[in-house]
């Protein structure tokens, strides 16, 4: 089906469907964003012979941005650059959107421009140059956007892409990301030192200034060698410029002191363009090229079902280089920055990226399995006694993982039971060893449809209460043992206001609530929203203890340090919050935790368990960046960011530690 046959659908049915599928989970955090780019190598005649359509660039892009759509629902954006456009002629086109359904509302809005085409000369549509001249969008360079919107910022000039405009071709420039960085103060300083004068302090605008300045600068000195050289036709000079631009020089030259994480897409107006993905490879960023097309986006599954693609032959961007595609169509990969050690988001593994992935879907499924020991330890092995269950949805395949760790477990003990026997074993015991297996249950059911409207905070809380629903007659009252897995435990809100409430209704003797992620316990400044110290339940546990063992001048003390190391350049600041941490153990703080979310009115015992860091790496040793759990933030930027981060909570400021 193609992108103006679904946008003639019925919307509102299509995505109310398509919203209840997205994942859940008992605290939600804002998804990253999402990148999706597509280069024609061929003119648009050749699709239109080969694929029946000349509109394959379109219906690619819609195909690669929908399977992108659980990185972001709250705007999308599209542009397109046309190649070899006459002066005068309009060859960039651009639209975002912040409808509910933003990439359909995008691509319904496209969809209108063939429409009276279809309708009165049906025969243009199968003319591609025809529609190249007189249609917008119709370009071999496409470059689409998902995005979430972080504290408060989400409005259409918040939406990618954002577009740097030039009576020049080659000083265009479009560009879109899934980004953050530290220190947009510097960079801002950086482009002042340059004359600029920035509309907003802004990382999208510095990082679009920046690399727009060396752009400009390109220009100019590609300009005055060819007239050094005795050129005087601009018309031609134009020409050679578009053909001789070093972009792999302009994003060295633009990435020299940007600290963060990002993988960013950018279009030149002639149509070179590129995809940057930052030095530790914190960000993803996939490709895959054929003599037809140029394609890239942040998720590999979405490449493989857009185009059909055997995953072996999709490539990873490495860290510190550039996917660039030149006008004429060469493809390389140029390293832009020095590449640092690789600590890609260990979360994109565990939460944000698509199950669908294989590498994935096996990582997710071995975290599960490596938290069986905790588990069986905690509930005293008994495992007739014990259901198990998750909280919907995306804790479900870390829940079968799981559940083979259970089976495992029980297959060893069968096996030990039968043969490590000095007598002969009853007909009774044998029938009941061999019928042993975990009791796996499907026990909080997620109601889509309730929405909590009232604007009253007692009324709002007690409708939090029954967001979530129970399947009832699965638990024996006051002696089974419920255990319930999760993928991240990060404010604890929902479970203590709705989950807890409704399974201890259900009579379990005891509630584990178990993590397949370790203990968030310090801000993100790359890019997910978990930006206050005051969000993390970790944190407010190791807090509680504290001050319950009399430990208070720890907290000033950090706080000392926060503040004297304000002013320090972020190369020199160290992570001072890790000392929150250090006087406890792991399973402490988990008991704390447990404490602080469990309701005063539930009758059974709540015990909380988290993966161990140690765990995480096994499970996903590709994907070693874990500072949201361990405090070893991987650029310099991020040592500063936690340590205002504390600051603004001991000052009572509802900030984020970034700009």
């Amino acid at each position: 089906m193609q992108f103006y046959d679904i946008v003639n659908s019925n919307f509102s049915q299509y995505y109310y469907t398509f919203a209840c599928s997205l994942p859940i989970m008992s605290d939600q955090i804002k998804h990253e964003c999402g990148v999706a780019f597509i280069r024609l190598l061929k003119p648009l005649s050749y699709y239109q012979k080969k694929y029946g359509t000349a509109l394959y660039g379109l219906n690619k892009l819609y195909l690669l941005m929908e399977k992108q759509h659980n990185r972001g629902q709250d705007g999308a954006g599209v542009a397109t650059i046309k190649l070899d456009i006459e002066p005068g002629k309009r060859y960039i086109s651009r639209h975002r959107s912040m409808a509910s359904n933003a990439v359909a509302d995008i691509f319904e809005y496209i969809q209108k421009k063939f429409a009276d085409i279809q309708k009165e000369t049906p025969e243009k549509m199968q003319d591609a140059e025809w529609l190249k001249e007189n249609v917008s969008f119709m370009g071999e360079v496409l470059l689409g956007h998902l995005r979430y919107g972080t504290h408060g910022k989400n409005s259409i000039e918040n939406c990618h892409p954002f577009l740097r405009q030039n009576n020049w071709m080659t000083r265009n420039l479009v560009i879109a990301g899934n980004f953050n960085m530290t220190n947009v103060d510097e960079l801002l300083q950086q482009l002042y030192d340059l004359g600029q004068h920035p509309k907003e302090k802004a990382d999208t605008v510095t990082v679009l200034e920046k690399i727009g300045h060396f752009i400009d600068t390109e220009n100019q000195g590609l300009f005055d060698q060819y007239k050094r050289e005795g050129l005087d036709d601009n018309i031609e000079i134009s020409k050679l410029i578009a053909n001789d631009m070093d972009v792999a020089k302009i994003l060295r030259k633009s990435a020299k002191n940007w600290d963060g994480g990002y993988t960013i897409a950018g279009i030149l107006g002639h149509g070179d363009a590129f995809v940057m993905r930052d030095p530790v490879g914190i960000r993803p960023a996939y490709y895959y090229y054929n003599d037809e097309i140029v394609v890239a986006a942040s998720e590999r599954p979405a490449i493989q079902t857009a185009f059909n693609i055997p995953i072996e032959e999709i490539k990873e961007i490495r860290p510190g280089h550039a996917l660039i595609v030149k006008r004429n169509g060469k493809v390389t990969e140029d390293m832009f920055s020095e590449p640092m050690e690789k600590k890609a988001c260990s979360f994109e593994r565990i939460y944000f990226s698509r199950g669908s992935d294989a590498s994935i879907y096996r990582e997710r499924k071995q975290l599960g399995r490596l938290l069986c020991e905790q588990i069986l330890n905690t509930v005293e092995h008994d495992v007739k006694n014990t259901v198990f269950s998750y909280i919907p949805n995306t804790a479900e395949v870390a829940f079968y993982g799981m559940v083979e760790g259970v089976h495992k477990y029980i297959k060893k003990y069968q096996r030990d039971r039968l043969l490590n026997r000095e007598d002969k074993i009853s007909e009774e015991e044998l029938t009941e060893v061999l019928c042993m297996a975990p009791r796996v249950e499907k026990i909080a059911i997620k109601d889509v449809k309730l929405r909590t409207f009232i604007t009253q905070d007692a009324d709002r809380s007690e409708m939090v209460a029954h967001v979530y629903d129970t399947t009832y007659g699965l638990i024996k009252k006051d002696a089974d043992t419920l255990v319930v897995l999760d993928d991240s435990i990060v404010r604890g809100t929902t479970l203590k206001q709705s989950i807890l409430k409704i399974l201890d209704r259900l009579g379990p003797k005891k509630i584990v609530v178990v993590s397949s992620a370790p203990q968030i316990r310090y801000p993100d400044c790359y890019g997910i929203d978990m930006s206050r110290m005051g969000e993390f339940v970790a944190f407010e546990a190791a807090i509680s203890l504290l001050k319950d063992a009399g430990k208070e001048d720890i907290i000033l003390g950090v706080y000392q340090k926060c503040k004297d190391s304000a002013g320090l350049p972020k190369e020199k600041v160290v992570n001072y919050v890790q000392a929150i941490y250090e006087p406890f153990t792991d399973q402490e703080i988990s008991d704390r935790i447990a404490k602080i979310i469990t309701p005063k009115e539930i009758k059974c015992e709540v015990k909380v368990l988290y993966q161990t860091l140690d765990n995480l790496h096994k499970a996903c040793p590709d994907h070693a960046g874990d500072w949201y759990f361990s405090g070893n933030y991987p650029t310099p930027g991020g040592n500063k960011v936690v340590n205002r981060a504390f600051v603004n909570w001991m000052e009572g400021k509802n900030q984020r530690g970034y700009m």
